[in-house]
């Protein structure tokens, strides 16, 4: 089972992120993949994408549609789609399963076989030898960092955005369904960032405003020297402690990046912030991990 030596587990607590190479088997990442490719042969471009919008009105229209879509997504499968992808008309420039960003954020919870990977024995194990008493699901993405234009994601810290009382409390699983290497936008890591509190956090704007979060505070300018990156291998799982500052560059070849990531909340004694974008609701309250 993928319990941590107690080396593995002062690495964590050292550093706020550790490599487990060779968590996923070949066939587990490849059926994930696999899925994926269905659910976007099958899926509903949004709206707020595909429509043509010429007047200032409309395209106020369109960033509310887009904003609601984001705040509504936390316990659906829903689509985000990569800059510059759609023509003016909202149709494909692009083949569409080459214009998708990532999926989110309730993959965990909808479709059996990311269902099955969250919850599996060894994910299970996992959790347990990190502690965790009573894990939660808050989200699950699958992230495509598209060949040639993947988008960069600049340095950030997780609870930021899924901001608990105290912190510590959330926990982030990067699991690589490809190779992740300098050149594709592999992880990059401040090692020991994790410490210091968050700078800034994510705020859901009252209802119905344009753009729907705002933020408290503003992300430090970071010294790029200090940046680590974490290249792995298919099949590694990445654990990410919520307050560790790390980044991924542009996806500058011609191979793609994918990966499916969750985040787990301890929720024994922690309060989920109210003011997060993501929210639990009445028909998707976060799962417990142990089944």
């Amino acid at each position: 089972m993928a319990c941590l030596s107690p080396e593995q587990l002062q690495k964590f607590q050292e550093d706020g992120f550790l490599v487990l190479e060779g968590f996923l088997s070949a066939d587990e990442c490849a059926a994930m993949q696999q899925r994926i490719a269905e659910i976007v042969a099958e899926m509903d471009v949004p709206l707020h994408c595909r429509t043509e919008f010429s007047t200032q009105e409309e395209e106020q229209l369109r960033a509310q549609g887009s904003t609601d879509y984001f705040l509504s997504s936390g316990d659906k499968i829903r689509f985000f789609f990569e800059k510059g992808v759609f023509d003016k008309k909202g149709n494909f420039l692009v083949p569409p399963e080459k214009a998708i960003n990532k999926i989110g954020h309730a993959l965990h919870a909808h479709d059996p076989v990311f269902k099955r990977v969250t919850h599996s024995p060894k994910m299970q194990a996992l959790a347990r030898s990190l502690g965790l008493q009573m894990p939660v699901v808050v989200q699950s993405m699958y992230i495509f960092k598209q060949p040639h234009f993947g988008g960069e994601v600049s340095s950030h810290q997780d609870a930021s955005f899924l901001y608990t009382e105290p912190l510590g409390r959330v926990l982030g699983l990067w699991m690589a369904l490809e190779d992740a290497t300098l050149e594709n936008g592999c992880l990059w890591f401040i090692p020991g960032s994790h410490t210091g509190g968050v700078a800034r956090r994510m705020v859901r704007a009252p209802a119905g405003s344009v753009p729907g979060t705002s933020f408290l505070g503003s992300e430090p300018a970071r010294d790029n020297s200090l940046f680590v990156p974490t290249p792995v291998r298919r099949g590694a799982l990445v654990l990410i402690h919520g307050e560790v500052v790390h980044k991924s560059e542009l996806n500058l070849s011609d191979r793609s990046r994918q990966a499916y990531t969750l985040h787990l909340m301890e929720a024994s004694g922690t309060t989920w912030s109210p003011e997060n974008w993501l929210q639990p609701t009445a028909e998707l309250p976060f799962p417990a991990l142990y089944t």
